[in-house]
């Protein structure tokens, strides 16, 4: 919508994770570097974990896009681990061109081992990819880890790739997971961006989509200073801060793009808003009634430990005729 207006030959801030709008920096070149060279020296189960937004599906992508140009690598990838053991199982199969119709779980094992041993005997690389590994119940964890039983003497048959947010790692530690936490061969990890990285992001995102035409900077230093406060440089999060404010600059006719503009974006996705579990609860509200309760506690006990004297008209207690 903007593209013409600011000179842009595409969008540059476009939350898709296409590899052609891959800005390394030191942190992701390390973990692919991890990654592909896990799979190619055939090390067996390969990690990279990472929190929310920092760019793991699109460094996988940039993996795929480098598995692709070798002729002797085959991949499945799994991007919904929400699975039971055998729908996992057929989805694999299917993913790498099997039949599965008809098949229960045992001809499914039995097809991927023939696959496998086949593929291995011509020397040649096959890759179980699984996005969003944190999601994956234990059960299919461990069903995992038995398929990396697929092994030769000397070689791994299965090189299989778990990308995840953190969650992953507290599930890979748990006790009944430790036999295929000891089996990890590679782990990688991606952080946010520091201010340096989150600027050199910027620029070369529109440096990709053409912004080199534009007669001026289209995001001043200020304004790049207010997206990674706002972002904490987070790639998806300065993607949508990003593509916001441009589109907030178009409609206002700006010829770029402001820190008020990021703020008045910040303000609308409410980034500066972090939620509290007892932010809607009363401050002190809880020691206020314990007071109350304790009080009236007493106040009942130290009734009840007074002596009771009769009243002559009632035949009450003087305590009791008094409620």
């Amino acid at each position: 919508m903007y593209n013409e207006f600011f000179h842009l030959t595409r969008n540059p801030f476009d939350l898709t994770p296409d590899p052609k709008c891959f800005v390394p920096t030191k942190r992701h070149d390390e973990a692919l570097a991890a990654l592909y060279y896990g799979i190619r020296r055939h090390k067996g189960f390969v990690v990279l974990t990472g929190e929310v937004g920092t760019g793991k599906t699109l460094l996988l992508r940039c993996l795929i896009g480098l598995l692709k140009e070798s002729k002797d690598v085959a991949y499945a990838y799994l991007f919904n681990g929400r699975l039971s053991s055998t729908e996992f199982l057929q989805y694999i199969v299917s993913d790498f061109g099997l039949p599965t119709s008809g098949k229960n779980k045992s001809d499914l094992l039995l097809d991927l081992g023939q696959f496998l041993i086949s593929r291995g005997s011509r020397k040649m690389t096959t890759v179980l990819i699984v996005d969003e590994a944190h999601h994956l119940s234990a059960d299919i964890l461990e069903e995992v880890r038995l398929l990396s039983n697929l092994e030769t003497d000397d070689d791994k048959l299965l090189q299989i790739v778990l990308v995840g947010q953190p969650e992953l790692n507290e599930k890979l530690d748990s006790v009944e997971l430790r036999q295929l936490k000891q089996r990890i061969a590679v782990r990688a990890q991606l952080g946010s961006l520091d201010a340096e990285e989150t600027e050199r992001y910027i620029r070369q995102r529109l440096q990709i989509a053409g912004g080199n035409l534009h007669p001026d900077p289209l995001f001043s230093v200020q304004t790049i200073a207010a997206v990674y406060r706002h972002s904490q440089g987070l790639p998806r999060l300065i993607n949508t801060i990003c593509d916001n404010a441009l589109i907030t600059a178009y409609v206002r006719r700006l010829p770029s793009v402001t820190p008020d503009l990021i703020e008045d974006v910040a303000k609308e996705f409410r980034l500066n808003v972090v939620y509290s579990p007892g932010a809607e609860k009363p401050e002190g509200s809880d020691e206020v009634d314990s007071q109350q309760v304790t009080t009236l506690l007493q106040q009942l006990y130290a009734a009840l430990r007074r002596p009771v004297a009769s009243d002559s008209d009632s035949g009450l207690p003087v305590e009791a005729s008094k409620i």
